[in-house]
């Protein structure tokens, strides 16, 4: 298989207030193509992260030419767009986005209040030690506890292994996931593909961390589950 040709222009170029990291690669082959995509694409997900802006590349596919073009990454920083002032929002949108977020609010809600959600002084006293320990562990990663806002922070029981402690693998799950306890939360309750089907919370339980770390790993990347 031919290499793909590539030609690389190093440096950034800034055009109304959008900078540009420069390269162009055409790819005749679509094997070739399908691998440099999914390079460009990881990539971009890693960029967007490290500038804290939205990033985006274009993908262009010339039928006459038989070859397939990727051009610039591009940063968009959001405040260098201008938005035309369309008077106030259309009423259907507003009504369907404040249906939305009471939608998650109540599902927030029934998280919280479940049966398997201990507080900061009932985890503490399940761990045998203080609360003040458990919210410092939660802080650092080592415990995962999820916002109830007005419960206050509440402590799923299933993140104890047999032996009653925490799982090992949670501080590693918070770093690759942004820091985020939902993120934690809904990666363990959910099912995945990259688990067989199994839910990231089942796979902990039967001691399949190194696949559970993967499978965390490659959310991250962005990767299709």
């Amino acid at each position: 298989m031919a290499a793909p040709k590539r030609s690389n222009h190093s440096g950034t170029a800034s055009h109304a207030g959008v900078a540009a990291l420069s390269f162009t690669t055409k790819l005749p082959a679509q094997a070739d193509f399908k691998k440099v995509l999914l390079e460009r694409y990881q990539e971009a997900i890693a960029r967007s992260r490290k500038i804290g802006h939205r990033v985006s590349f274009r993908v262009e596919v010339d039928p006459s030419a038989d070859a397939q073009t990727i051009t610039p990454v591009e940063e968009q920083p959001v405040d260098t767009f201008s938005v035309e002032d369309t008077g106030k929002p259309d009423a259907e949108l507003e009504a369907a986005l404040a249906t939305a977020r009471a939608r998650g609010r109540k599902r927030v809600a029934e998280i919280v209040a479940g049966e398997e959600m201990l507080s900061a002084e009932a985890f503490a006293k399940l761990l045998g030690t203080s609360r003040v320990t458990v919210n410092a562990r939660r802080q650092s990663g080592q415990v995962l506890g999820i916002d109830g806002a007005k419960r206050g922070f509440r402590f799923p029981v299933w993140q104890l292994d047999k032996h009653g402690r925490p799982f090992g693998t949670l501080p590693a799950l918070h770093a690759m996931l942004g820091n985020s306890a939902w993120a934690v939360y809904r990666f363990l309750a959910s099912r995945h593909g990259a688990l067989d089907g199994r839910t990231g919370l089942r796979a902990l339980q039967q001691g399949d961390d190194a696949a559970v770390l993967a499978a965390a790993e490659g959310m991250a990347r962005g990767d299709f589950d």
